[in-house]
């Protein structure tokens, strides 16, 4: 027993994460697969709900990305970043961009009379 370490395990590095190309949430690579398809079930359930006008498209998975024949991990985070952030609707008076869901909300603010400030671009 003295050749184990005390105390609780430590991992050498954290755990890998991956983006929700749907939410753009992070989660385990081991549970991504599941929480996708959970996540387009309530995107396809909230995209009903809206009135045909404003309906879009399901979001697309990107396509694997590969690098010497091998999954290039950070290039599919990108990616799958970037599709999240194409989910995002512009409000029509500040051009900000909101999930479905939170536009509603901030548009009970922002007006054509009274738009909110733009968000300084970094």
């Amino acid at each position: 027993m003295e050749h184990l370490a005390p105390g609780p395990p430590k991992a050498k590095k954290p755990a890998p994460t991956v983006f929700c190309y749907i939410c753009g949430r992070q989660f385990g690579s081991k549970s991504i697969e599941i929480h996708q398809k959970q996540c387009l079930k309530k995107w396809h359930l909230e995209n009903d709900k809206l009135p045909k006008s404003q309906r879009r498209p399901e979001p697309i998975k990107p396509e694997i990305i590969r690098t010497g024949g091998k999954i290039d991990h950070e290039a599919m985070n990108e990616a799958m970043w970037e599709a999240s952030k194409a989910q995002l609707i512009p409000c029509e008076w500040c051009g900000r961009r909101f999930a479905p869901g939170r536009l509603e909300v901030h548009q009970k603010s922002c007006t054509k009379e009274n738009p909110a400030k733009q968000v300084p671009k970094k």
